[in-house]
């Protein structure tokens, strides 16, 4: 499959909007695609689908193929883990999930901005709400908030000192378990993709993940080093898991998360496209039974 004459086509399966924490609104990020010479891009923001109608209008009108996805944070134990449902079709029913979700976040947006409040930084919840431009709010926001205030240098300041895991801001999110997230891609009728595993991606995680019906793995992540990408590789074609990848992109013009950065080949979403068939096969043939 080829993009132009001679030319390989190329993917990108994992990008945000300002839906949630990115830069760019959806219909921004394909442009962005189409510049890019993509010719297909997955949006997955943080526990939201607000950006996809606008994604998929942008993609009709510049021949991007957008597929519909969201990222959801879980828990597998102690471990937090990050799961892409992509190839979302039931949409609604996938929605009033999402919007406890939401909830969620504002209440934890307002505890961190109480907790700085009680630090002496008089930051309101408004000027975070402002950096989410009415986007699902993350802990970006708040740094964001910080950042234009004046109170941090920049992001890496902001989670350091505050909004990271020993931040003396820090406030845990509610949390799905994976086995909950894993059910909440497949009722929306999803692919469900443990996302940039990284070195914490070892079979014993992995078997346990399939076994609650895990369908691939996200091998090509800029976090991941090329010996991480050789080992989530073979692990995807030893439990014949889906292979998947993208840039994590949130808007940066440059740097090591840009756009299509990790080359992820359109095959790769051919595999996907052959198992949401089979998936949707197999579930219909039972229906009939």
């Amino acid at each position: 499959m080829s993009a132009d004459a001679g030319r390989p086509a190329f993917v990108d399966l994992h990008t945000h909007s300002t839906a949630s924490d990115g830069t760019l609104a959806p219909e921004g990020v394909i442009e962005a695609a189409k510049r890019c010479g993509l010719t297909a891009l997955a949006l997955t923001d943080h526990d939201t689908i607000d950006g996809v109608h606008a994604a998929r209008a942008e993609g009709d009108r510049l021949g991007v193929r957008v597929i519909a996805g969201v990222e959801l944070s879980a828990f597998q134990d102690e471990h937090e883990v990050h799961l892409l449902a992509l190839h979302l079709t039931h949409l609604e029913a996938l929605e009033k999930r999402l919007s406890e979700l939401r909830a969620s976040r504002y209440t934890r947006a307002q505890k961190i901005v109480e907790k700085l409040n009680a630090l002496g930084i008089p930051l309101t919840l408004d000027e975070v709400l402002q950096q989410s431009n009415g986007g699902a709010v993350g802990r970006p926001h708040v740094a964001r908030a910080l950042i234009a205030r004046g109170a941090v240098h920049d992001f890496r300041d902001a989670f350091v000192k505050y909004l990271g895991n020993a931040g003396s801001a820090f406030v845990a999110k509610e949390h799905f378990s994976i086995e909950d997230a894993i059910a909440i891609a497949h009722e929306a009728g999803a692919l469900a993709i443990w996302a940039h595993p990284g070195d914490g991606g070892r079979r014993e995680r992995l078997e346990r993940l399939i076994a609650a019906g895990l369908d691939g793995l996200e091998i090509r992540h800029p976090s991941h080093s090329s010996e991480d990408i050789k080992r989530l590789q073979a692990l995807a074609d030893f439990f014949n898991l889906v292979p998947s990848g993208g840039s994590d992109w949130h808007g940066a013009p440059d740097g090591s998360r840009r756009l299509g950065i990790m080359n992820i080949p359109a095959e790769w979403l051919q595999q996907q496209d052959e198992r949401v068939a089979s998936v949707a096969s197999a579930a219909s043939a039972a229906r009939t039974d």
